[in-house]
């Protein structure tokens, strides 16, 4: 398997990392990977409700050093 495609969403606030993630998402295929960079801590909470809204899969969510590293799934 690949790596995931990095979306750095660092120093932008709610709702930039999600929208920075959905937009990502619209070009992306079923299976990809991805792993989004956010400082904004809203983002922990706003990335799983909207990936579980959607249908498509959490793989991981791990904040390393004030970054939070959330790692999606394109499910459909």
């Amino acid at each position: 398997m690949s790596e995931p495609r990095i979306i750095d969403a660092r120093d932008t606030f709610c709702p930039g990392p999600l929208m920075e993630l959905i937009s990502y998402m619209k070009r992306a295929s079923v299976g990809d990977e991805l792993e989004l960079l956010s400082t904004d801590k809203g983002s922990v909470n706003d990335v799983p409700e909207w990936i579980a809204k959607v249908g498509h899969e959490l793989i991981s969510s791990e904040q390393i050093d004030n970054v939070w590293h959330i790692k999606v799934r394109k499910a459909k």
